[in-house]
């Protein structure tokens, strides 16, 4: 019983810190662009702006937050609250860079907001991998293997094929390099907290947990190294609130699928929480659309009445 309530315990904390996190996630790239188009106007570089460097700073902060959430929450639990930054990150847009906030938009936000809550009441509470045993025995099943096999390949495809000659064209190419390699953080930043329970202790099995906390670290540094870089790329051509709302999509999609395959947190779960998970991320998904697909529309709240009005 009182395992019971300390993983209850353990489950709000990782919802909080994730909750902070995705608030602090979601000013990173205003910050940022703010930065950078300060930069551009004055013709030096963006490392010279102290709101990039407060943008960077707050992205580690970020980062850090979500390292500790997944490793006391289940990441299907986590990943949906990464929905409220965009929302957060879209209404700061629109008073520190001057974009675009209509009512659409703010429908939007209520809608991303809502379908966050759908998502973290119907996520499964329970976690299938507790040991360091458990994770190496799933991250040497063949079907994780392979997904990170088809992730890998399509990295260095869309880094060294794409990305040169379309990534300041197509805002897909660097949200899809930075959304694949969070097939390598998340399941990281989890597998970092199980070996490392072993890895720091007397135990006959610590050398062996050492190399593998040391591995993981290892791939979880450059993951997100490489997503800071190819996101600063990202927001010297296009707009932050774009830029967050579609990577959050495609972002949480595939962190969903590669938790789902190396963690199985969703073998648990019944086909009315399933419903609701998937509503939930429709739900979400539509707002984001909302947001930012019509962010140029010029509607309002005045706008509607006289329509209203003309009807009758």
């Amino acid at each position: 019983m009182e395992s019971e309530h300390e993983q209850a315990s353990g489950v709000s904390l990782g919802l909080g810190i994730a909750l902070l996190a995705s608030l602090v996630n979601g000013s990173t790239f205003v910050l940022q662009r703010k930065g950078i188009l300060r930069a551009e106007r004055r013709g030096v570089s963006y490392l010279t702006e102290l709101a990039w460097w407060s943008g960077t700073v707050g992205m580690g902060l970020g980062q850090i937050g979500n390292f500790f959430a997944y490793n006391t929450a289940p990441a299907a639990l986590v990943t949906p609250l990464g929905a409220l930054g965009v929302p957060f990150g879209s209404i700061l847009a629109s008073y520190m860079l001057q974009e675009k906030l209509n009512l659409l938009g703010k429908l939007g936000c209520l809608l991303s907001c809502a379908g966050s809550i759908v998502l973290l009441i119907h996520a499964p509470t329970t976690e299938n991998v507790t040991s360091r045993l458990q994770l190496e025995e799933k991250l040497a099943d063949p079907v994780f293997l392979g997904y990170i096999g088809i992730v890998f390949a399509l990295l260095i495809l869309l880094i060294f094929g794409i990305a040169p000659s379309h990534g300041s064209t197509n805002i897909l190419v660097y949200i899809s390099i930075c959304s694949l390699l969070g097939s390598f953080t998340v399941p990281s930043s989890k597998g970092i907290g199980l070996a490392a329970q072993e890895a720091f202790s007397n135990n006959p099995s610590s050398q062996r947990a050492f190399c593998l906390f040391i591995i993981l670290l290892v791939t979880l540094v450059c993951s997100i190294l490489i997503q800071f870089i190819y996101i600063n790329k990202a927001l010297q051509y296009f707009d932050s609130s774009i830029f967050s709302a579609i990577y959050y999509v495609i972002f949480t999609t595939l962190v969903i699928l590669a938790s789902a395959i190396l963690f199985r947190e969703w073998n648990n779960v019944g086909f009315v929480d399933f419903l609701g998970m998937l509503c939930g991320f429709i739900t979400v998904s539509v707002g984001i659309i909302l947001l930012q697909v019509f962010k140029e529309f010029s509607i309002s709240a005045s706008d509607l009445r006289k329509i209203t009005s003309k009807k009758h």
